[in-house]
Parts: structure tokens; C-alpha cells; sequence
């Protein structure tokens, strides 16, 4: 009885210590239900030109997982974590979609960084404003943060 009381606090005390690296590691989601959803609903004959099948699905999500892996380092702890619960609330989750909540998580970050260092340049008590389309970069071509969103879901895979 006394080395089951050890052993659980023994535990007890290791796992804090274990889970905060587990929750920077890359989350494996299954991307099944939602490629499946996506290639039943592409055999309509009205979307020609836009089949995708489950293979092709399950192949682009992987190349997100891909990208993911290269960029995860340059997203936030804070982001990491709101992200990837988002990712797994509610069933059905892919990487395209993991990818892009950080991909805008980091990039309104980079607004309000931007807008409070021109805020703190201006005269005191104005209202700071974001900047305006004319003023922010866009991203290199080919790069993740040039395509839309909508343009990086399983459907955007070319036949």
C-alpha cells in the first residue's frame, strides 16, 4: 500500500514536468473524416473541373503537415496552444486548418505590433490605427501567407 501511495505521487510530480513538452510538439490529426467528406461531396457532376479525391486529400494534407513541421518554431507558444484546441474542438480537424489559425494568429499579432510602435511614435492621445492596405507588404509570391485561406483547403488540389 505504501509503495502505491510512492509510486502515484512519484507520478504526480513527473507529469507537470512532462506535459509542458508534449504541448509544443505537432499535433497528429486525422484528417480521414474530413477527406472523406470533402470526396463524397466532390462526385457531383455540377463541379466539374473540382474532384478531388480522398487520396489527393489525405496527400495535400500531408504536405501541410510538412510545411507545419518547418514553420513551427516561429509561431507562439500562446498561439501553439489556442490553435491546436481549436483544432480539436468539435471532431473533425485538418492541417490546412491548424496551419492557417496560426499563420492569422501571427500575422494580427504583427498589426498590432506594427500599429502600437506607430502609436507610440504619434503625439499622445490619439487613437491608434491599424495600417492601411497600402502600406502593409504583401508576402513573397509562393510563399503560405500569399494564398487565401480558401485557395489552401483539401479542394484546392490540382488534377
Amino acid at each position: 500500500m505504501i509503495i502505491l501511495i510512492k509510486t502515484a505521487i512519484a507520478v504526480a510530480m513527473i507529469m507537470p514536468a512532462i506535459l509542458p513538452a508534449r504541448s509544443d510538439e505537432i499535433p497528429t490529426l486525422d484528417v480521414r473524416p474530413v477527406c472523406r467528406g470533402i470526396a463524397s461531396q466532390s462526385t457531383d457532376p455540377l463541379d466539374v473541373g473540382l474532384q478531388t479525391t480522398f487520396d489527393q486529400c489525405v496527400q495535400s494534407e500531408q504536405q501541410v503537415r510538412e510545411q507545419l513541421k518547418k514553420e513551427w518554431s516561429t509561431f507562439s507558444a500562446a498561439d501553439k496552444q489556442h490553435c491546436v484546441s481549436l483544432a480539436k474542438t468539435g471532431g473533425e480537424s485538418t492541417n490546412t486548418e491548424l496551419l492557417t489559425c496560426l499563420e492569422m494568429a501571427r500575422d494580427v499579432r504583427a498589426l498590432r505590433s506594427a500599429a502600437t510602435a506607430s502609436s507610440s511614435k504619434g503625439s499622445a492621445g490619439q487613437t491608434p490605427t491599424l495600417p492601411s492596405a497600402s502600406t502593409v507588404q504583401p508576402a513573397p509570391a509562393g510563399s503560405s501567407a500569399s494564398r487565401s485561406p480558401s485557395l489552401r483547403t483539401p479542394k484546392r488540389i490540382q488534377l
